[in-house]
């Protein structure tokens, strides 16, 4: 017999609390129509989506989905045992793009796919197509390497999108079975289940939370919460690589596999958010602050080493060698969200903002068709890579697959990143073109932020029993805005990055915020040894690189950036499908050759006269290799 699924309050995207949830705000529901972020979204759904089923198919994950249903004939196809998840992220992509509007092409490949992934799930509700295909149906004997907790968790995310974004039931059902099996095979010792154990790869954690909030199914909350604070404790060998040599609630650092941590602590942050539990909140707390004090890049990127993908030491944050792998930009803006939500701080939609526009836009080409699944800082003079997962060239597709449909899936639902709500009113925590709205309130913004920076909110809904607060995230970067409203200018202070107007307000209202966008210098703490000496260029939430091409008569290694002239905005429509570029000045260095030995006492090092002016244009970063390939550097050299 079909469950009856609880009542759950809108809107329905990805993190949804529950009405009894200790958070401080709610998603709100907000339309993105135009801008920025509408063009970006428009060419996911015009472009990266439609071509996901023929790359899905081209790659053997949707034959092995046939094959598991007994409906085809060969041998499993694919480098890892865990390729099923590409389907599932597809599909949560495609599920929150139909919340938007009708798409009969894409309905029916939806609709396809979930009838191949019903077919081959077994009749205990087990799914997994290298277990049942190579492995002879063993499972759970390989934890640490087999992913099949992790595939399971991607699994029922899509469900839960599919069911919140198109009302059927279908990919729901073969969720819950999945879960229902899972929560019999897994406990602690004296429970009654076989397996005491975490998957080395955490994910199943957020997803049954999400789970538990579709359904109002406990035991999936509950087994969420065994599974996290069972991290930590051994059952993988102690490796921090799968977040197994320290419980969480003790870390003091983020640690190991970068998306495997970011994927547990999104998980902690939901079950702090439907529990209370102040030991999970703090420990968010702590190691977010941990992470961005002493392991974040510049644009947001996380992941310092190519070995193992993983975090490196505090301040360790190299730049050619900087993994920053755009699936971890991605965790990171899940699990900050959840963090805003929980605290109600401005401070984690901060990071947010610059992980957005920077280090995970960065991980798809402008056509859409092509991405980075590593975003490093710097590429040198004469780099010889030719694509490919681990490349700095753009790759249509990876053996390791993970990060297009991930990047498919957060464009898809990136509204419901972007606003919340509470009693006192509506929070703004990202400036886009559209409407935002609660149950009561109805807000309509105009901007061509990030090019511009100005917004002009018109208060379209409004109840008529008395105030209520508009409150504008004002960024961290900003250290010059203005606040209007019809004639009257605001002066009020921010707190804790927030801008809180709080009146009677009328439809029409309008409230214009003006942020100044200068470009900046930017220096890093002096103990990133990487960056000692070195500049970047910034201009709102915007980092920006060089690029070779804008540059001839050579690369980038022998350029330098003078200080003390000043930086210059110039709005390019032509280039790179319209941006605005910062010009600075430079010079090239006349280097000296010293034959064999590239090392000279440091009287004798510095540069030899003859330098030549250059004038620096400086692009966005997140539209680096979109021509053609070359050398690009963040953080310049000073003279």
């Amino acid at each position: 017999m079909p469950r009856t699924h609880s009542a759950q309050p809108s809107p329905a995207g990805p993190v949804r609390p529950t009405p009894a949830a200790r958070t401080t705000l709610r998603p709100a529901a907000v339309t993105v129509d135009g801008g920025f972020w509408h063009d970006r979204r428009a060419t996911n759904a015009r472009v990266s989506l439609p071509q996901g089923p023929d790359l899905l198919e081209s790659a053997g994950n949707l034959h092995n989905l046939r094959l598991a249903a007994g409906t085809a004939e060969g041998t499993f196809r694919g480098a890892y045992p865990f390729v099923d998840t590409d389907v599932y992220k597809w599909l949560e992509a495609a599920s929150w793009h139909l919340a938007q509007g009708p798409d009969e092409a894409l309905a029916a490949e939806v609709a396809r796919i979930v009838t191949l992934v019903a077919d081959a799930q077994q009749p205990d509700g087990y799914l997994n197509t290298w277990f049942q295909l190579v492995k002879g149906g063993e499972r759970y004997q390989d934890l640490r390497w087999g992913h099949e907790l992790y595939c399971a968790g991607h699994l029922i995310q899509a469900a839960v999108a599919h069911h919140r974004s198109t009302g059927r039931p279908e990919l729901l059902a073969v969720a819950e079975r999945f879960a229902d099996h899972i929560d019999s095979v897994f406990g602690l010792p004296g429970s009654g289940r076989p397996v005491d154990g975490v998957d080395g790869h955490p994910e199943v954690e957020t997803a049954l939370v999400e789970l538990y909030r579709e359904t109002g199914e406990r035991r999936y909350l509950d087994l969420a919460g065994y599974f996290v604070d069972r991290h930590g404790h051994g059952l993988l060998g102690g490796e921090a690589y799968c977040q197994d040599r320290v419980p969480l609630r003790a870390a003091t650092n983020v640690e190991g596999h970068a998306v495997r941590q970011l994927y547990l602590l999104a998980a902690a942050a939901d079950l702090a958010t439907e529990t209370g539990d102040a030991e999970l909140r703090a420990a968010g707390e702590r190691l977010w602050h941990a992470m961005t004090t002493t392991k974040t890049h510049l644009t947001g990127g996380l992941g310092a080493h190519h070995d193992r993908e993983d975090f490196g030491d505090p301040y360790e944050l190299p730049n050619e060698r900087a993994y920053c792998e755009t699936c971890a930009a991605i965790a990171s803006v899940q699990w900050s969200w959840r963090m805003a939500l929980l605290t109600g701080e401005a401070r984690y939609s901060d990071l947010i903002e610059r992980t957005l526009y920077n280090g995970f836009l960065a991980g798809v080409s402008l056509d859409g068709e092509r991405w980075l699944y590593v975003n490093p800082l710097q590429v040198r003079d004469g780099h010889t890579d030719t694509g490919g997962d681990q490349s700095a060239r753009r790759t249509r597709w990876f053996r390791c697959a993970c990060c297009p449909p991930n990047v498919m899936r957060l464009l898809a639902s990136l509204e419901h990143y972007l606003a919340s709500g509470d009693e006192q009113g509506l929070q703004i925590h990202q400036f886009v073109t559209g409407t935002y709205a609660t149950d009561r309130i109805r807000v309509r913004a105009e901007t061509d932020y990030p090019w511009h920076g100005t917004i002009a909110f018109t208060v379209e809904e409004t109840p008529s029993d008395g105030p209520w607060t508009l409150s504008l995230r004002i960024p961290e970067w900003c250290r010059e805005f203005r606040v209007r409203c019809g004639a009257q200018t605001y002066d009020s202070p921010v707190d804790d990055g927030w801008l809180r107007l709080s009146r009677t307000w009328a439809p029409g209202d309008l409230v214009v915020l003006e942020l100044a966008l200068e470009p900046r210098l930017t220096a890093a703490d002096p103990r990133v040894d990487a960056v000692r000496g070195c500049v970047a260029i910034e201009r709102g939430p915007l980092v920006h690189c060089l690029e070779q091409v804008d540059h001839p008569g050579g690369g980038l290694d022998d350029i330098v950036l003078d200080p003390s002239r000043p930086l210059a905005v110039k709005h390019r429509p032509d280039l790179l499908g319209g941006v605005s570029t910062v010009v600075a000045a430079g010079r090239r260095r006349r280097l000296p050759d010293r034959g064999w030995w590239p090392y000279a006492p440091a009287d004798e090092a510095s540069a030899q006269p003859g330098d030549e002016p250059v004038e620096l244009t400086a692009i966005p970063y997140h539209v680096w290799a979109n021509r053609e390939d070359g050398s690009m550097r963040v953080w310049l050299p000073t003279s």
